[in-house]
């Protein structure tokens, strides 16, 4: 893993948890990755993930994501976000699977991330589905079938980023596609992760060790795409432990991006105060 890389990936997922979750649309301002300069292009919005727990935020348009093209560059990146629905999806434990969306010869997929998957659209909840408009946004750069795209998301946002990354490499004319995914659990079934694996072979899966969130839904229903790298909260020599063991310190991007710029070796990305041993 090139943790500098999944740093500045990180960051612009976390751009996508600044932006409100109402109507905002921040098209046209800078966000700042780790040096790099990318300018946002457009706001993806979705319905939120309905749970037992609460149907009704399945009614809920959000915003989720964001579309963001490199700063004198063509290169596009795909930044979507997590949602706090991902806790009850984990205290319903009850996962269904439906085909594939997108391509009939891709297996299945868990049932409450295709719905919402299904409702990710360009600029509103009225907009264009998102893989299809990727080619037809505003950028400030012209953009071709060679340009790279990454899809990146973290939590709930991984396996959206990971049904967008093969919904792009699969329908659009895009072929240089890459993902970096942080904390995503388990999107579909061996055959769906056969296919992703063929179609997105340049992807990055982040996990910390003793994250619940990546390790569900359980297989051997459910796989997980490859490219498996880890983080761990636990620093071997001398013993310590890096983050408070929680449930929500354990999962959240802050905790990762710690981790990674540990990892990296340069400036570390400090802790939620909250999560601090």
């Amino acid at each position: 893993m090139d943790f500098n890389q999944a740093i500045k990936f990180a960051q612009l997922v976390n751009a996508a948890y600044a932006v409100a979750p109402s109507t905002a649309d921040p098209c046209g301002q800078s966000i700042d990755a780790g040096g790099t300069a990318y300018t946002v292009v457009s706001t993806a919005f979705a319905n939120d993930l309905a749970t037992e727990m609460n149907p009704g935020r399945g009614d809920n348009i959000v915003s989720i994501g964001l579309v963001l093209q490199l700063t004198g560059g063509d290169d596009i990146v795909v930044a979507i976000r997590g949602t706090e629905g991902i806790y009850e999806w984990i205290q319903d434990a009850k996962f269904g699977m439906v085909p594939c969306a997108f391509a009939a010869a891709a297996g299945h997929t868990d049932d409450g991330f295709t719905c919402m998957y299904r409702s990710l659209r360009n600029g509103s909840g009225s907009g264009p589905a998102l893989a299809g408009a990727l080619a037809t946004l505003p950028y400030p750069r012209a953009v071709t079938a060679t340009t790279p795209v990454m899809i990146c998301g973290h939590s709930l946002g991984g396996a959206l980023a990971t049904l967008l990354a093969l919904d792009v490499a699969t329908n659009t004319a895009f072929k240089n596609i890459a993902s970096y995914t942080y904390a995503s659990p388990r999107t579909g079934d061996p055959t769906f992760v056969a296919v992703y694996n063929h179609m997105v072979p340049n992807t990055c899966r982040v996990a910390n060790r003793v994250d619940i969130v990546p390790k569900l839904p359980l297989p051997p229903l459910y796989g997980h795409v490859d490219a498996l790298s880890e983080v761990n909260p636990v620093q071997l020599t001398p013993p310590k432990i890096l983050v408070r063991p929680d449930l929500a310190c354990e999962h959240i991007l802050s905790t990762y991006l710690y981790l990674l710029s540990l990892g990296a070796g340069g400036t570390v990305i400090p802790l939620d105060a909250n999560c601090a041993v």
